[in-house]
């Protein structure tokens, strides 16, 4: 890796004064934020990032809380670690999907250290866009070398001209909870959304989010609702151990004393370039019981628009079973 300079912020307003990004114009030359770090060192060893100063984040007091209230819902600080939350009681018992969701990352030892924000600011894990001698569209290239090439891992949803999809595991389960986040920066903090967070390669393909440079996510809040404690997140892996998913499914659903659907969201993970909700099979949903065959055409729907590359067919069946596990799984 490059040489760079290292900072400990010690307050938002000083990260972002430190992240102010010189006039390079290349976005893998800003100044990084760093958390636990784990995906930005290996991205820096990798040259895939080449920052003149890594700012620490852990040195500001607060960022790591978690604050829960049964009225208004959760509070999450972007550096409370993915072992915080799959620990917490509050988020055990009140929103069971997202500790399920962070169990599901890594080892313990990743997530004794990886970051909430973190997550949902890593890096995307195609091997082209990882290995140094590839210069692809998302590392300023002209080419998606994963197009007809070596794509078992990539989109089947969403794709083009870059065909990556987003790692993280907490995003799918925080949008099917209807989370916001907090995003502080050189201009007013902002409350967005956590939905439109995340950029597709058609409006940004050097970029995964909508940060701008200088900008850094302070805190995410779930609300409270009916549906956040009938949730799950359901993930398939190659490997048991650790890996990144092959597919997910985050569901939340709200059901009425008939067990007809009154409110219900699905997001998929693993399939696209962004965390990937599917507006047409909650329709579908909305109003019946959840049958077999209700959720067999469920995901039909949810994959219909599916198109999948020489490798990664098998990701069509594969996340439509996970749909019907999980909605079986909440309608118990």
């Amino acid at each position: 890796m490059n040489a760079f300079e290292w900072a400990n912020a010690t307050s938002v307003d000083q990260a972002v004064s430190l992240l102010t990004p010189p006039a390079t114009g290349d976005p893998d030359e800003m100044p990084r934020p760093m958390g636990g770090g784990q995906d930005l060192l290996t991205s820096m060893k990798a040259y895939i990032v080449r920052p003149p100063r890594v700012v620490n984040l852990k040195t500001i007091s607060g960022l790591n809380d978690i604050k829960f209230d049964s009225n208004t819902g959760l509070k999450i600080g972007a550096l409370a670690t993915i072992s915080d939350i799959e620990e917490n009681s509050d988020i055990q018992k009140n929103f069971p999907g997202l500790a399920e969701a962070a169990e599901s990352i890594g080892t313990l030892q990743i997530r004794n250290i990886g970051t909430l924000g973190g997550n949902l600011c890593q890096r995307p894990r195609c091997w082209y866009f990882r290995l140094e001698n590839y210069q692809c569209l998302k590392k300023g290239g002209t080419e998606c070398f994963s197009a007809g090439n070596e794509d078992k891992f990539n989109a089947i949803l969403g794709g083009g001209p870059s065909f990556i999809v987003h790692p993280s595991d907490m995003a799918p389960m925080l949008i099917a909870l209807g989370a916001t986040v907090t995003i502080a920066g050189p201009n007013p903090a902002r409350t967005i959304p956590l939905e439109q967070f995340f950029a597709l390669p058609t409006v940004d393909v050097r970029r995964e989010t909508i940060l701008k440079d200088g900008e850094i996510v302070t805190e995410i809040q779930v609300p409270a609702s009916a549906m956040a404690a009938t949730s799950t997140y359901l993930k398939f892996k190659e490997r048991n151990s650790l890996d990144f998913a092959l597919s997910s499914v985050a569901a939340a659903v709200d059901l009425g004393p008939d067990k007809s659907v009154r409110d219900v969201r699905l997001v998929l993970g693993g399939v696209a370039p962004i965390p990937w909700r599917v507006p047409k099979a909650e329709q579908f949903l909305t109003g019946k019981k959840l049958s077999n065959d209700v959720l067999v055409q469920a995901g039909k729907i949810a994959l219909a628009d599916a198109s999948p590359m020489n490798q990664n067919g098998y990701k069509v069946p594969l996340t439509q079973t996970l749909i019907r596990r999980a909605l079986t799984k909440l309608n118990t």
